[in-house]
């Protein structure tokens, strides 16, 4: 097994140590990687904004950790079990979009979401032989949009 999330942990345990915050960090083993999971006074700042600061986190771990990993394997960055909670709420709003674009035929576009969140609502759509899903616009202004596939002659 790789040493990289055990590094991962110590590298943001200093971080976090040298910018005066309260987290500890635990390795966990998840179906899709390695978590690091981090706990302390100082959690809910890594929460706001809709994990903006965690998802930096996690990007900044597997650039620097990410090679010495398997391949397919990659360092997931959670507090609190806010990913999975966030996962669902995001579920729930892609089941809701696509509901609300059956019923008036009009696409529906998302405000702009990290690429993590838009891939959660491909994926929860990707069944839906009525709808497309796509990434629109560029940089940190990038949305998705849900629409009706058109009636095939």
């Amino acid at each position: 097994m790789s040493e990289a999330p055990d590094q991962a942990a110590e590298f943001l345990e200093a971080l976090f140590k040298n910018v005066g915050l309260d987290l500890r960090v635990m390795v966990k083993h998840g179906v899709s990687g390695e978590v690091l999971d981090m706990q302390g006074a100082d959690a809910e700042l890594l929460q706001s904004q809709t994990g903006e600061l965690l998802e930096a986190l996690q990007h900044l771990v597997n650039q620097i950790f990410g090679r010495s990993l398997p391949s397919g394997t990659r360092l997931i960055c959670d507090v609190g079990g806010f990913r999975a909670t966030r996962e669902a709420e995001l579920q729930a709003m892609a089941n809701h979009a696509a509901s609300r674009v059956k019923a008036t035929g009009m696409p529906f576009t998302f405000q702009p979401m990290s690429a993590n969140e838009r891939r959660v609502i491909h994926l929860t759509l990707a069944d839906r032989p009525d709808l497309y899903t796509e990434s629109i616009g560029e940089g940190s202004d990038r949305k998705l949009r849900i629409g009706p596939k058109p009636q095939s002659k």
